[in-house]
């Protein structure tokens, strides 16, 4: 099977040895996303609430660039550095989610990238 590298500018940047997403097969890997704004590799304004609506904003662009959506997602990983923001991240999460959702887990981690609050990462199975 092929590897295919997924790129967009609509998503920020790899900041390290990283691609944005790999595609093989069907499936599409999803780097870690966390809350830059594409257009100025900065974080984004706004707390925690704004943070991961940016994280979904990148992980949609890159899953677009992919030929797929959000709703494909089948495996969704989220990086919290406060637990207690576990609830904000389902309310934001069902406004880019319909049901089923994905299969998802929630890991409470010392710090992130750029020390920002939240990263995703998933698995895209396009089908």
């Amino acid at each position: 099977m092929s590897r295919e590298i997924i790129s967009t500018d609509k998503a920020p940047q790899a900041i390290g040895t990283y691609s944005q997403a790999v595609k093989v097969g069907s499936t599409v890997y999803l780097s870690g996303q966390i809350a830059l704004v594409p257009e100025t590799m900065e974080i984004v304004e706004g707390g925690i609430e704004a943070q991961i609506h940016q994280v979904f904003k990148n992980l949609r662009a890159v899953c677009e660039a992919a030929g797929g959506s959000l709703q494909q997602i089948a495996k969704l990983n989220i990086f919290l550095t406060d637990l207690s923001n576990f609830a904000t991240v389902n309310a934001i999460m069902a406004e880019y989610f319909e049901q089923p959702y994905p299969a998802r887990a929630a890991i409470g981690v010392k710090e992130l990238p750029k020390a920002v609050g939240v990263e995703m990462d998933g698995v895209l199975e396009i089908d």
